[in-house]
């Protein structure tokens, strides 16, 4: 963790540098830029408001913020690991010239997916506004949730970052896992309408208790209690303290395989 630290703090500028370029590439030639981040969630929330409130309307107070704090969290998780996975395939032109702290690929992605989900939430607030939603003082909680999702993602993205240099296959095969996550997920469905028997597929979803966390500070007025904290820090720590295990252990090997 040491040497970590050290790189990390040697080669900042760099990993700045690497999240400006990423943001330059995402929105070049785009008249509209950044204002994409705001645009994204709030059209892909009136459409499945438009298709779901209607199935959900008695099961769900204030649908568009219940809908808009889950998606605007899973794609934040979305693109972060998928940009992590390949990120250390797409910076091998760079790797095989000087030396770099090969981690400050799949950081970078993971960084700027985050970026990325700070300006979602200005469009989370926006609905908030027009859906009269109360603002309380829980808001002082919302970097928790966003904290917790962070250590997670980076995590399984250090390691989706290593086995794909090795296996490639994993880039195809993540797409199809995302997607099963999604609809295991309660982005826009009442967790309520789950049967039973699958109940506990919650309660391992690191996804699940973030998401609500999220939803009793927005949405609920509810201070998340120790025990929330405690789920959702555990869940990150053991995914970030994983990814590095497995990362440090196998980034000697990568120059053999990209």
């Amino acid at each position: 963790m040491k040497k970590y630290w050290y790189n990390f703090t040697k080669y900042r500028h760099l990993l700045a540098e690497l999240v400006r370029k990423d943001i330059k590439v995402k929105y070049k030639r785009s008249y509209l830029g950044l204002l994409w981040t705001l645009l994204n969630p709030l059209l892909m929330m009136i459409v499945l408001t438009a298709v779901f409130s209607t199935l959900f309307k008695h099961n769900i107070p204030n649908f568009p913020v219940y809908l808009l704090t889950g998606k605007i969290m899973f794609d934040f998780f979305s693109q972060a690991t998928n940009g992590a996975l390949g990120s250390v395939i797409g910076g091998s032109s760079l790797l095989k010239k000087v030396y770099i702290p090969k981690y400050i690929f799949p950081l970078s992605k993971v960084a700027f997916a985050f970026v990325n989900l700070l300006f979602s939430l200005i469009a989370l607030l926006l609905v908030m506004i027009v859906t009269k939603t109360p603002f309380n003082l829980t808001l002082i909680m919302l970097p928790l949730p966003l904290f917790y999702i962070f250590l997670f993602s980076l995590g399984l993205g250090l390691i989706l970052a290593t086995y794909t240099v090795f296996f490639r296959d994993i880039m195809h095969l993540y797409g199809v896992l995302l997607t099963a996550w999604m609809y295991f997920t309660p982005l826009f469905y009442p967790a309520e309408i789950l049967p039973k028997n699958i109940l506990w597929v919650l309660e391992v979803n690191p996804l699940y208790h973030t998401i609500e966390m999220l939803r009793n500070i927005v949405l609920y007025n509810k201070v998340p209690t120790l025990m929330d904290n405690v789920i959702c820090l555990s869940f990150g720590l053991v995914a970030l303290i994983i990814g590095l295990l497995v990362f440090y252990k196998k980034q000697d090997e990568f120059i053999l395989s990209i």
